[in-house]
């Protein structure tokens, strides 16, 4: 299947073109989402963002209102982007915006989607280490890379066991009521297993250096042990999709299920979760869900290497105890998320 490269035209993205011509395979078409996205349906897509010195892209926004005006116009793609600044800011923010938006019309997207390069291209420094190279190396090697699994992609296999995190209170939380709709939904012979973050203690990550976080993962556990090692990383090991269920409370994850991301790197340093699906439940007293739904796509998605399905998140707002399940059609919108996160 033929690549198609979705370049915003500026002042910058010449040079961005100019990186990505020779590592692109030969049947590639580039494309000026100005011209308009239509008839893309199915196909491998590589988005390619080129910033100014404001972290801003003028084509790049036009792009983003005409993927937020639809469900369906990206139905069926997989797709992987680059992204590159003038300045050290914005490149993740502007990734993480596209992301959500083409993931909300219908793209999927690799684990470790975004390479980014910032206009020092510092955030490169530990990559070239590593590696014993430079930067420029460094960064185009990630490109190359990307390109290479996004080119040779096959569909994850069905999905058989799904784990569910959680760190609400079951007596009181919207959050499971609309997981446990979502989950009366799912095949019956699906293995489901649920993990409430709320138990013992979550000690959040130490910040290991980078070769005692790969000691430790090595081992199968990490620096603090626990519960952590105990239960959720077999757990994590065994499934073959992660349900990450958010209450919405200050438009941030909750503490726990950040320590829960963050204590995740040792066991990401020891194996790549590609063929694990991301599934998020935000349910929000007020608003921001979507800003929840970005948190989860930049830390699990770009950072840690799960897979993320079309339409990956179902984002409701409820505040009241109880309020949650007497929205109107929830029970029909919770089925058929459900429906969809078994599509395969």
């Amino acid at each position: 299947m033929a690549l198609t490269v979705l370049l915003p035209e500026n002042p910058y993205s010449r040079e961005l073109l100019a990186l990505l011509t020779p590592l692109l395979p030969p049947d590639s078409q580039i494309r000026d989402p100005d011209a308009g996205l239509e008839g893309l349906a199915g196909q491998r897509l590589l988005f390619a963002l080129a910033l100014d010195e404001s972290g801003c892209s003028e084509s790049g926004y036009r792009m983003l209102m005409t993927l937020r005006r639809s469900r369906t116009l990206l139905e069926g793609c997989v797709a992987g982007l680059v992204v590159t600044g003038r300045g050290e800011l914005y490149t993740k923010d502007a990734a993480r915006d596209l992301v959500f938006a083409a993931n909300q019309a219908g793209c999927a997207f690799l684990g470790r989607p975004l390479v980014e390069a910032t206009g020092s291209l510092r955030n490169f420094r530990t990559q070239a280490q590593i590696g014993g190279t430079d930067e420029v190396t460094a960064f185009h090697a990630a490109v190359a890379e990307l390109l290479s699994r996004l080119n040779g992609w096959e569909k994850p296999a069905p999905i058989r066991h799904v784990l569910a995190l959680h760190a609400s209170q079951r007596a009181t939380s919207n959050t499971l009521a609309l997981w446990e709709l979502v989950k009366a939904g799912l095949p019956s012979d699906l293995g489901v297993q649920e993990i409430c973050l709320r138990n013992g203690t979550m000690a959040d990550c130490n910040g290991c250096s980078y070769t005692a976080c790969l000691h430790f993962g090595e081992q199968g556990g990490c620096f603090y042990g626990g519960p952590m090692v105990d239960e959720v990383y077999p757990a994590v090991r065994k499934c073959d999709a992660l349900v990450m269920l958010c209450a919405n409370y200050n438009d941030a994850l909750a503490a726990n299920l950040t320590a829960c991301v963050n204590r995740l790197t040792a066991l990401f340093r020891q194996t790549r979760f590609y063929d694990k699906r991301l599934f998020g439940l935000v349910v929000s007293g007020y608003s921001g869900g979507d800003l929840l739904a970005r948190q989860l796509i930049s830390a699990l998605n770009m950072n840690k290497s799960f897979f993320l399905p079309p339409h990956f998140c179902l984002l409701e707002t409820a505040n009241e105890r109880g309020s949650l399940i007497r929205l109107p059609g929830i029970r029909n919108t919770a089925a058929a998320f459900a429906r969809e996160m078994m599509t395969p």
